[in-house]
């Protein structure tokens, strides 16, 4: 999205300081926010759920930058269950049962046929090879893209083909496409010049894999 949310290759934030031997959770809370993301999937099944980052997407910037990261998770887990109602107002602030709330009840998964995140066995063309030079095309979607902005419009050259899979994007109301555009993903190499000029390292690049729909012939 072309929002704060895309971070990557932004200017002004200072240098990244890897945190050695970080623990997996800082905060006992924190564990308990990544259990209760995997306990309460299930209850997604049969439900209109935003998917993950687009959800993710609609918490307003400066929110978004005041948040830590598992903070951002339950607040993306407290607006999926507000949406599709397993949950009221008045039991995300008081921690107790509405008692004016319907209970809750877990839906059968849908039998929709819809395709996954994972790697597909289907027979698909693809477009591009090792070594092609491709373009990264400017498209500034008002859903959720996997094509980070700062690789847009800008030159590389295709070094490995993943495979295909099933297209992640979404509209601007967070729904996917209905048949989701199996394509080929690729790894592709981008100069660290072509991406931020002459002050970057001429030794340096940046591989981003990419669906087939994000590319064009350079």
């Amino acid at each position: 999205m072309n929002t704060i949310h895309d971070m990557g290759g932004m200017d002004g934030f200072g240098p990244i300081q890897p945190e050695e031997n970080e623990p997996v959770f800082h905060h006992r809370w924190e564990g308990r926010v990544y259990a209760l993301m995997r306990a309460v999937g299930p209850w997604g099944r049969g439900r209109e759920w935003p998917p993950f980052r687009f959800t993710l997407e609609t918490i307003p910037p400066v929110e978004y930058l005041s948040l830590s990261y598992y903070e951002r998770w339950f607040r993306m887990m407290t607006t999926r269950l507000l949406v599709s109602g397993l949950i009221s107002e008045r039991e995300l602030e008081t921690g107790y049962p509405d008692p004016g709330a319907p209970r809750p009840e877990m839906l059968p998964g849908s039998n929709s046929g819809a395709l996954g995140a994972g790697l597909l066995d289907r027979d698909v063309s693809a477009r591009f090879g090792p070594n092609d030079q491709v373009r990264a095309r400017n498209l500034h979607p008002r859903g959720h893209t996997r094509q980070p902005r700062y690789v847009r419009g800008r030159a590389g050259t295709v070094v490995e083909d993943h495979g295909v899979y099933a297209l992640q994007d979404t509209d601007e109301d967070g729904r996917r496409p209905r048949d989701r555009r199996p394509q080929h993903v690729y790894s592709v190499r981008f100069e660290a010049r072509e991406l931020w000029g002459e002050r970057a390292s001429a030794g340096d690049s940046v591989y981003v894999d990419l669906w087939e729909d994000y590319l064009e012939p350079a």
